[in-house]
């Protein structure tokens, strides 16, 4: 039975127009053709007569008379019955199976020389591998509710609650590391013996003293070389959602490599690509390809020379302006922006007061400068208040002279903790105290705040309040290098004794370009509503997926909108076991152990991208359940959130008044998170939108 189909593109000029229709039966007789048919249906065409073909009328919207709707449907009829007819009067054919086909209806215009209209068409080859690798680049958003403002909400900014495991797996990581280590000197002892050519870099030889330390080198040699092969893999393409890694192999325990010739693509979740500005397509990467162009790859020389173009200058005004200060000056490496600043802002007389988990960077910077240093714990102002009063009332070593400045330092979002600086309460105590507050913003810059701009926009705080902005350019802006803002006076004093702008080469033209892109990108000046999707992406996938982890049952460091999220695996042997079963379902992590985190708080840490979307981590959170089972890696015990919202009409106080009263079995089985995979997904993207607990 034939259907009737409308044509949505047909012209309200029934005169404009006349419409044939070809039937084919489901198996026309090989001794006839299809003209007889379509004779049938039209007859003799007259192309110049006025009158319109009847059954055209019926695919044409314009209204029609009674009369008219009477006539085309009784051709209708005529049309549909008679290639059955002429099937009726013709011999019966043998039915083979290829020559079987659909009816088809074939819409042309009155002009026979005139090309069909398309009205869709499958994607050839080459679109489909270019969207499939943009997709593999920048994941398309799965749903609009996937999405999420990054933002502090409420009055005073909760300290982040630090869950510990059972002194049953402290127990048996402290003696898992001293395994290792009686083993290692084991070894040493009879390998020194009987195979001292692996020992001769070790040794003294002709009079020459050794480069390398035994005792610095037990460490290397004994412990991380037997997981040596989780660390420093390999990649090629671009590292976005998906990262493809160049398979390798070792003979001798991880000594040497060797590559195999092959490739494995796996979900990405180890680069520090926020934004998901890691891409090799799009309008970046255009901009970037034309200014390379117009520049070249370098400019060969440092600033003060000939090294500094109008893409320079752009650049810095427009960081200047994106993270609200006067001024700015940009640099070719963001360690050595750290590195080379602190010796031409503080010296001798001045008093660094650090934050116990500053990067090495920070460190490296302030032992050069020639500055006392002092330190408090992680976060702790409290501690802060009573170094600064210490310090303040004892004044310098020795002869008790008031301090030339004092300068506090921390950073914004902690790379390793996953933590933010209570910037709120920093700013309260720098106008009690009045000292100079110095915020490095590497990992907070582009990933807090619902512009982006950092932890001053993520506590809604006027950057003014703090002296000195640095920030890396790597990132969340898919370049590299750093930069450093705060009052013209400073940055110009910086330009003249900062040892990396005089001696430091110029970042080049295509990483300037890149930078500039993104920040007109992030603001809204180019594709305005792009760069708000990737930061909401981000705020939304960072909540997710901490949420999802807590209610399986791991232990994670941080705070709820870090886009770092630190999974704790303690013991040593479960930091290779976890990269290769994460590695056997195709995703690429970071394991993190001594020296970079306290020796018994080795982690896995994800680094959550705007280029992933609900379904990568969702495939995660499964990948996780598994090997959290198999490792077992849920030991939390609820104190650090997991949690599902209080029902309406139960606040806080009231909750905490049941926990005061609780017995302990039934507190223990309140609290701890061991919620199924499936609950965890279904409920996941409604409880991310609540504060989280």
């Amino acid at each position: 039975m034939l259907r009737r189909q409308m044509n949505p593109f047909a012209s309200n000029n029934a005169s404009a127009t006349t419409a044939t229709i070809t039937v084919l039966p489901l198996d026309p007789p090989p001794p006839y053709s299809e003209k007889p048919y379509i004779e049938k249906l039209e007859g003799p065409r007259r192309l110049s007569s006025p009158k319109i073909n009847k059954i055209a009328n019926f695919f044409i919207t314009s209204p029609k008379t009674k009369s008219e709707a009477q006539s085309a449907a009784t051709a209708l009829k005529l049309a549909a019955s008679a290639p059955y007819q002429g099937q009726l009067n013709a011999p019966s054919p043998q039915i083979k199976s290829p020559s079987l086909s659909l009816p088809t209806i074939c819409l042309s215009t009155s002009h026979t020389d005139e090309p069909p209209t398309t009205l869709w068409s499958p994607p050839s080859h080459a679109d489909a591998r270019r969207k499939a690798k943009e997709h593999a680049q920048f994941a398309p958003l799965g749903h609009p509710s996937h999405r999420y403002t990054s933002k502090h909400v409420g009055k005073e900014f909760p300290e982040p609650l630090m869950d510990e495991p059972p002194y049953y797996y402290l127990l048996t990581t402290y003696i898992s590391y001293l395994i290792l280590i009686v083993f290692g000197h084991v070894r040493d002892y009879f390998g020194k013996r009987f195979r001292p050519q692996h020992y001769r870099h070790l040794q003294a030889r002709n009079g020459y003293a050794p480069l390398n330390s035994d005792f610095d080198n037990f460490y290397v040699r004994r412990l991380k070389m037997r997981i040596n092969d989780c660390f420093s893999r390999p990649i090629t393409g671009t590292p976005g959602r998906y990262i493809t890694l160049l398979d390798r192999q070792s003979n001798d325990f991880n000594l040497h490599f060797k590559l195999t010739g092959t490739t494995t693509e796996t979900l990405n979740m180890s680069s520090y690509n926020y934004l998901g500005f890691a891409q090799s397509e799009g309008p970046c990467a255009d901009f970037v390809e034309e200014q390379v162009k117009k520049y070249g790859m370098t400019v060969a020389s440092p600033r003060g020379d000939v090294g500094t173009t109008e893409l320079h200058l752009e650049v810095e005004d427009l960081v200047a302006k994106f993270v609200g200060k006067e001024s700015a000056m940009v640099f070719s490496m963001g360690f050595a922006t750290n590195a080379s600043s602190f010796p031409a802002l503080i010296g001798n007389g001045c008093l660094v007061i650090s934050d116990e988990l500053n990067h090495a960077s920070i460190r490296f910077g302030v032992r050069l400068s020639g500055a006392m240093i002092s330190m408090f714990k992680h976060n702790d102002i409290k501690e802060l208040e009573k170094v600064l009063r210490n310090s303040i009332a004892q004044g310098q070593p020795r002869t008790h002279r008031p301090w030339r400045k004092i300068l506090v330092v921390v950073e914004g979002l902690y790379s390793m903790e996953g933590s933010m600086c209570n910037l709120p309460g920093l700013i309260g105590l720098k106008k009690k105290y009045k000292f100079n507050l110095f915020v490095d913003e590497a990992h907070s810059i582009g990933a807090l705040g619902p512009g982006g701009r950092g932890v001053c926009d993520y506590f809604n705080i006027d950057p003014c309040e703090v002296d000195v902005l640095m920030g890396t350019l790597t990132k969340s802006f898919g370049a590299n290098g750093g930069y450093l803002a705060g009052s013209k006076a400073m940055i110009d004093k910086l330009r003249l004794a900062n040892a990396g702008s005089i001696y430091g080469e110029s970042p080049a033209p295509a990483v300037l370009a890149q930078i500039s892109s993104a920040l007109r990108l992030i603001s809204g000046e180019v594709i305005p509503g792009q760069g708000e999707e990737r930061l909401q992406r981000l705020a939304f996938n960072s909540r997710y997926l901490r949420l999802g982890l807590k209610r399986l049952g791991f232990i994670v460091y941080g705070h709820d909108d870090s886009p770092i999220i630190p999974v704790l695996l303690y013991n040593p042997a479960k930091m290779p076991a976890f990269s290769h079963e994460m590695l056997k379902r195709k995703i690429s992590v970071v394991v993190v152990g001594y020296p970079a985190t306290p020796l018994v708080s080795s982690r896995a840490r994800f680094c959550v991208s705007a280029a992933h979307n609900k379904d990568d981590l969702d495939r995660l959170l499964e990948a996780c359940d598994e090997i959290g089972n198999l490792l077992q890696l849920k030991f939390s015990s609820g104190n650090a959130g997991g949690a599902l919202p209080l029902p309406e009409g139960v606040t806080a106080d009231m909750e905490k008044e049941w926990k005061r009263t609780a017995k302990p079995q039934d507190l223990i089985e309140y609290q701890r998170p061991r919620w199924k995979l499936d609950e965890i997904l279904k409920r996941g993207v409604q409880d991310v939108k609540v504060p989280l607990r």
